[in-house]
């Protein structure tokens, strides 16, 4: 028999803790989201609205979908570049429907359950990447702050950059100047901190250039009501499927990273990884047709959410809301706008995602080589390009990893040599192998203690032969191990499983 009274109970609850807790926070987010979610369309060189469509998308569809309580997903700043060049290479409506696909490619990972493998790729390529898209990304809106225009690459943003400097720009640098130092000041004052500094540094880049009578560049919301259908890309099909492939994996990794990270923020449910897969996937498809921009889950509106106090995703759903209501009601504040701010805006975005803190965590695990390389090769040569570089190295690391070993020879005070053996014991490194049990003289009594987690044929017929030649030599030698049997198997003609699973 049903409880009804408990029921009741239970809805007035959670709708008590909504309106506590989750409304008050989704205001929040939204005042974060509006600044971030323009600045990443102008980055992705996508109409504006794409960038608020998406910003709607993800509040109410992922937000709802998801597996995670409390991330917020929009457009992402590490897909900028990625949206750029296709937007470059194949016009925005076919951009739109390569989101489409990728958001039913999502689907279809989350629901084959394959939302862990995902997380295979090493942290180290993946923040390695956002912080080349924030070098790229700040190089570029450097010289719109500055009053010019950015070039075709970031090394040539680079130095095209003491030349922009040195020319006199008026009133476009003024408004650059003015938000960048309001985006350093404001989080320094805490009674201020209740509006997010975005949102205050375009609202006063705004004002200011409206009273000053300054000459600027407006945002512009053209199209606004003016919906066109995706339209289906035209070129190699091995291109598009490339470029659903590419949007579909990073948007997806970004997301499943941010969720673990958001876990470590609250103390509610765990995100099921799976479902936040397909609701990322969701948002994409629905992105995609509306014609937004592709969507993940974001840290810094997923930060702000968490740390605003909200308790379930009716935060983010809201947040969408809110998003969508602005748009309808006040989108003519949003055309007084500056560019030039934005361009600021995103500067201060670029440089933050070049994340110091993730550079100190890595560095203990010996993979800044990885990261650096990542983000160089982002920044140099291309998205594809630097994390396919990032994720090559990363392999050398492992396999360098797993055929690590530690070889020592010494005497003992009763006159005994022993020769320890710890690691993994391939054919990398027999010659090591050889070096050291060449230091044992002829005839020595010798201990070989084997403390390896993997032997293989080659290293077990050096082990063997230089058994036999040593006792032949009056020697004596006793080999025990540690941890499994690896030798005595293969002595008797049997194979070992692996001693750990990798």
């Amino acid at each position: 028999m049903t409880n009804t009274h408990c029921s009741q109970n239970t809805t007035f609850s959670g709708f008590r803790s909504v309106l506590r807790y989750d409304l008050p926070a989704s205001l929040v987010v939204f005042l974060v989201a509006v600044p971030l979610s323009l600045g990443i369309a102008v980055a992705s060189g996508a109409p504006l609205v794409a960038g608020l469509i998406a910003a709607v998308v993800g509040g109410v569809v992922a937000g709802a979908l998801g597996g995670s309580a409390l991330q917020v997903s929009g457009p992402a700043a590490g897909l900028s570049l990625v949206v750029a060049d296709l937007v470059q290479t194949y016009g925005w409506r076919a951009t739109c429907m390569i989101t489409l696909m990728a958001g039913a490619l999502q689907l279809a990972f989350g629901l084959l359950r394959v939302a862990r493998a995902a997380l295979a790729v090493s942290p180290a390529v993946v923040h390695g990447m956002l912080a080349g898209v924030g070098v790229v990304i700040a190089l570029a809106q450097l010289h719109i702050v500055l009053g010019g225009s950015p070039q075709s690459s970031a090394v040539e943003n680079l130095t095209e950059l003491p030349a922009q400097i040195l020319d006199n720009h008026g009133h476009a640098v003024a408004v650059g100047v003015l938000t960048v130092t309001v985006l350093a000041v404001w989080p320094r004052l805490p009674w201020l901190r209740a509006v997010p500094a975005p949102l205050a540094a375009l609202l006063i880049a705004a004002v200011v250039a409206h009273l000053a009578g300054w000459e600027v560049t407006h945002v512009d919301l053209s199209g606004l009501g003016g919906w066109q259908s995706p339209l289906w890309p035209e070129g190699d099909w091995h291109g598009i499927a490339g470029a659903v492939l590419l949007v579909a994996v990073l948007a997806g990794a970004e997301s499943l990273l941010c969720s673990l990270a958001v876990d470590r923020l609250h103390d509610g449910p765990r995100a099921d990884l799976d479902r936040e897969l397909i609701g990322q996937g969701a948002g994409n498809l629905v992105s995609g047709l509306l014609g937004g921009l592709p969507i993940a889950g974001v840290i810094v509106r997923s930060t702000a959410n968490a740390r605003a106090g909200a308790r379930s995703r009716a935060s983010a759903i809201l947040h969408g809301v809110w998003v969508l209501v602005f748009v309808v009601a006040f989108g003519w504040a949003i055309s007084l706008i500056p560019m030039e701010a934005l361009a600021a805006l995103l500067v201060s975005i670029g440089v933050q995602m070049v994340n110091v803190g993730h550079m100190r965590n890595l560095r203990g695990y010996g993979e800044i080589p990885v990261y650096l390389a990542t983000m160089g090769g982002v920044v140099l040569i291309g998205l594809a390009e630097g994390v396919l570089l990032g994720l090559g190295l990363a392999m050398l690391q492992v396999l360098r990893r797993l055929t690590r070993i530690s070889v020592t020879v010494r005497t003992t005070p009763d006159g005994r040599w022993r020769v320890a053996v710890r690691g993994s014991l391939t054919f990398l490194g027999v010659p090591r192998l050889i070096e050291a049990l060449r230091a044992v003289p002829t005839g020595a009594p010798v201990g070989v203690e084997l403390e390896v987690d993997f032997m293989d044929h080659a290293a077990f017929e050096t082990l063997r032969d230089w058994r036999r030649e040593h006792e032949r030599g009056g020697g004596t030698v006793e080999i025990a191990e540690r941890h499994g049997e690896w030798y005595a198997m293969a002595a008797s003609g049997l194979r070992a499983a692996p001693a750990k699973s990798l």
